[in-house]
């Protein structure tokens, strides 16, 4: 049975991976990883992850930018893989995660969901056909309040799919109320709404002269980020150094299955 940390364990993404560990005879929580105690879990909980003891496989991140630096230190020093999906990162964090991933295996991504990852496929063969025929693509990003970061890591990777796709030729535009000038062709827009108890929604627009093609993904429940982290968590387990992301994952299921 894989053996897993639970870095972020008392936040609301890391109880529903526990409950779904819980539940999953392949995979068990062994340690958590959180500042805040005031959840009672079955497994012993460490304030900060350079003072954790038990031994473990991997480690599965849902925390905050702030703590992953000391992550990041831990599981070199200990060798153990990790899952980050820990949005917000700074610049220098996201070069010292690819450092990282060359002494010990990471696997990173902004979103675990399956519908997503699936959605950034089709919209880069989308955004080929369609931005040189003229169209504009914005994304439209809705999460509930207590969401620190905006725009969403998905949004952002979303963006980037398609960015990638054009040789990465566009700039993102984040806001347009500083500023009164017509838009950009070369340019993908991001616009985030924050309210309620939204899990998260992301509406991608690509819009050209008298027709409009919209992609929509909208996630009910934090489960589906949740069972997607397990599944990464199962997949990265004993892999070798390396940078991965939730593409290798879906490929290593679709051949076993």
């Amino acid at each position: 049975m894989i053996k897993a940390i639970m870095h972020g364990c008392n936040g609301k993404m890391g109880q529903v991976i526990t409950g779904i560990c819980r539940e999953d005879s392949q995979i068990e929580i062994v340690a958590g990883i959180d500042v805040y105690d005031g959840v009672t879990n079955d497994y012993p909980v460490f304030p900060n992850i350079s003072v954790c003891d038990v031994k473990a496989d991997v480690i599965i991140d849902f925390s905050n930018a702030k703590a992953v630096d000391d992550l990041l230190v831990y599981s070199v020093d200990k060798k153990i893989p990790v899952v980050l999906c820990t949005t917000g990162l700074t610049e220098e964090q996201l070069v010292r995660v690819r450092e990282v991933s060359e002494q010990v295996a990471v696997l990173k991504s902004a979103n675990m969901s399956l519908g997503i990852n699936m959605l950034m496929e089709l919209l880069k063969q989308a955004a080929v056909i369609l931005a040189p025929a003229g169209f504009d693509m914005e994304i439209v990003e809705k999460h509930h309040n207590q969401k620190l970061d905006a725009p969403s890591g998905t949004a952002l990777a979303l963006a980037d799919s398609m960015n990638e796709a054009l040789g990465n030729a566009y700039e993102y535009k984040y806001d347009r109320s500083g500023e009164r000038k017509k838009r950009d062709v070369h340019e993908i827009g991001i616009s985030a709404v924050r309210g309620g108890s939204i899990v998260g929604e992301h509406e991608i627009i690509f819009a050209g002269l008298d027709e409009v093609i919209t992609f929509e993904h909208t996630a009910y429940s934090r489960s589906v980020f949740g069972k997607g982290a397990v599944e990464a968590a199962k997949f990265l387990a004993g892999k070798p150094a390396g940078y991965y992301g939730m593409p290798d994952v879906i490929k290593e299921t679709t051949r076993q299955a």
